[in-house]
């Protein structure tokens, strides 16, 4: 399955299941164009998909991150945007990885933007900051759509 195929099982379940799992509003074009460029990073089709349908949603227990504003932050990009540039800066997380949960387990899901599969998708690993120099890091799946997907069907069953 690839990670497009994936997010759009995972957009099904989200809409399938409004009863347990919540969803925003969509991302604009422009909103996506802007958190590139703030972050310096591409979203991988799998998860700008899932951004563009949602915004951000939740699957309890679960949060992802995704892209949003809130009234009260103003004009601020939150979700993966804010903590990709707040970790880089708080506990200097490599540049090319991107935040797209966070976790009281592994601490942070993220991608890996250096490692593109030919569909444009990258690797979602597990970041842990604290170990070892630059952080340890597990792989957890091949793309952001099969993260989600595994999540969401693990949440909803």
């Amino acid at each position: 399955m690839t990670g497009i195929e994936a997010s759009r099982q995972v957009i099904d379940l989200v809409r399938a299941n409004e009863d347990r799992a919540r969803r925003h509003q969509g991302c604009s074009p422009d909103m996506i164009a802007r958190a590139e460029r703030e972050m310096g990073l591409t979203f991988p089709p799998s998860y700008r998909l899932l951004i563009e349908e949602f915004g951000t949603w939740d699957v309890p227990p679960t949060e992802f991150l995704g892209v949003y504003e809130t009234e009260r932050a103003g004009d601020v990009l939150l979700g993966s945007v804010a903590e990709t540039l707040d970790t880089r800066a708080t506990v200097g997380m490599p540049p090319e990885l991107m935040v797209v949960l966070l976790d009281d387990v592994w601490l942070f899901a993220v991608l890996d933007t250096s490692q593109p599969d030919d569909d444009g998708e990258y690797p979602v690993f597990t970041w842990n900051p604290g170990a070892l120099d630059g952080g340890l890091m597990e792989k957890i799946a091949d793309s952001f759509g099969e993260f989600a997907l595994k999540e969401c069907q693990q949440n909803l069953s």
